[in-house]
Formats: structure tokens, C-alpha cells, sequence
């Protein structure tokens, strides 16, 4: 990721004898492979950038996408909410463009394990290019599927179920007979109806307790001198994240 002078990003592929190109002037790829993270470097028209690998917020913001990735400010919030950990067991549908499955597998560490479906051709194929970018191939923990997440279901045994659907209440009754006791389910929705008719579906199986939904608002700062002011943009509503934990009938 190359930073300018005026805080701008352009997250880039580094490829031997390449260059990147800007109003700015030239950059040599063949300079930023191997420099130190963090090293500062000159165009041809003497203008500074800093080159930084990019952080997993960078990589979801920044990359090219076919589906709507959840953003990472609700990203950390569905780690949390559904109290993913290392070592867990994640069942996760859809994949999209895998924002949240690399965040979810990182979660899980080497000794857990994230299976993702996805139904789209499409989205799976994106997806999978996207996560490999990043880590430079497939994690070990993440296994990719295409089909229905109804497959899965019984044969997964998941810790934890994600679904970013946009009709997950069909899937509450499955859910409560695959997900063990003590387990979350976590839906991520745009709209209040969706919501409405998923904590109506959950709570009609009479197997998930503490149903809750909320929302994340976040809004920057600008912190110049004395000038202290919040950003004249934010990134408003994105989401509701509904959760809803196993408990024995």
C-alpha cells in the first residue's frame, strides 16, 4: 500500500519490472520488493511515498470486488459479538467476496477451522482470488465450498454460525439442530424488515436465548493543531448484527 503526502492509498501488486504510476511521477516496482515496511521512496519527480504492507482493513477497502464486503468497522464487532476464538469451529455463508472469512480465519487461528459457502459461481471464484492475494494462497483453516450451506449443517458441527444471507431465517430451525448448545448464530442484515422476521424466526424455535440486534456507527475525527472537528464524512449505517445463542430445549 503506497501512502502520499496527502493521505491518499493505492494498494498496489508488486510485480518485477513494473511501474506505478501517478501525477506524481514513477515508481519502479523492482525499488519496493524487498524494501524495509514502512520505507519512504521518491517518484521520478521527487514526491515522497510510504510503502506499508497493508493491514486486513486496507486489503478489504481497497480491493477489487464483485460483492458488498462487510466493513471492517463491523467486522470487528461480528469477532466479538459471535465470540470467535482460536480453535472454533466457524460455519459461514456467503462468502462474497471474503472480507469476512479472512478476518474469521485469522480469528480461529491454525488450529480452528472456517467453512464458507457460497452459492454464486461468480462471488466464489472472486472470493477465492481475493483471499489468496492476500495471504499469498488458501489457509489451511479455510475451506472454500460451493453449494447450499444446508449441506454443511450437520456434517460441519460448527462452534459458531455466520451468515451474511438475505434470507437467513429460513435456516433458523436447521441452525438450532446443528449448532451445539452454548453455540452463536450471528446474522448480518441491511434492512429492518430482514431483521424483524430473523429474531421472529429465532425466537420461534425456542432454542436461541439473548436474541439482541445492534448496529456500529463510525465517525473520524480530524485533529489538526487546534482545529478538532469530526470528518465532514462518516460511514453511517452498513448493517445490523442480530445474534442469538444455543440453548438446550
Amino acid at each position: 500500500m503506497l501512502h502520499d503526502a496527502k493521505g491518499r492509498r493505492y494498494l498496489i501488486e508488486l510485480v518485477p519490472g513494473r511501474q506505478f504510476h501517478s501525477h506524481r511521477g514513477v515508481i519502479e516496482h523492482d525499488s519496493l520488493i524487498g524494501a524495509a515496511d514502512g520505507s519512504v521512496h521518491l517518484t521520478t519527480l521527487d514526491e515522497p511515498y510510504v510503502a506499508l504492507v497493508p493491514t486486513l482493513a486496507d486489503y478489504v477497502l481497497k480491493m477489487g470486488r464483485r460483492a458488498t464486503v462487510s466493513y471492517p468497522k463491523d467486522i470487528g464487532a461480528i469477532l466479538v459479538a459471535a465470540d470467535i476464538g482460536p480453535g472454533m469451529t466457524v460455519l459461514e455463508a456467503g462468502t462474497g467476496s471474503g472480507a469476512l472469512t479472512m478476518a474469521l480465519g485469522r480469528a480461529v487461528g491454525a488450529a480452528g477451522r472456517v467453512v464458507s459457502y457460497e452459492r454464486r459461481e461468480d462471488h466464489a471464484g472472486v472470493a477465492r482470488k481475493l483471499i489468496a492475494g492476500f495471504h499469498g494462497g488458501i489457509p489451511e483453516q479455510i475451506d472454500l465450498r460451493m453449494g447450499e450451506v444446508e449441506e454443511g449443517l450437520t456434517e460441519v458441527g460448527p462452534d459458531r454460525i455466520v451468515l451474511d444471507l438475505p434470507e437467513p431465517w429460513h435456516l433458523a430451525r436447521l441452525a438450532a439442530e446443528g449448532l451445539r448448545p452454548g453455540g452463536i448464530l450471528l446474522c448480518y442484515l441491511p434492512t429492518v424488515p430482514q431483521v424483524q422476521t430473523v429474531v421472529e424466526a429465532l425466537t420461534s424455535t425456542r432454542a436461541f436465548f439473548d436474541v439482541a440486534t445492534f448496529e456500529v456507527i463510525h465517525r473520524d475525527w480530524v485533529v489538526d493543531g487546534r482545529s478538532v472537528r469530526p470528518s465532514h464524512r462518516m460511514v453511517g449505517h452498513t448493517g445490523f448484527i442480530t445474534t442469538g445463542r444455543r440453548v438446550a430445549r
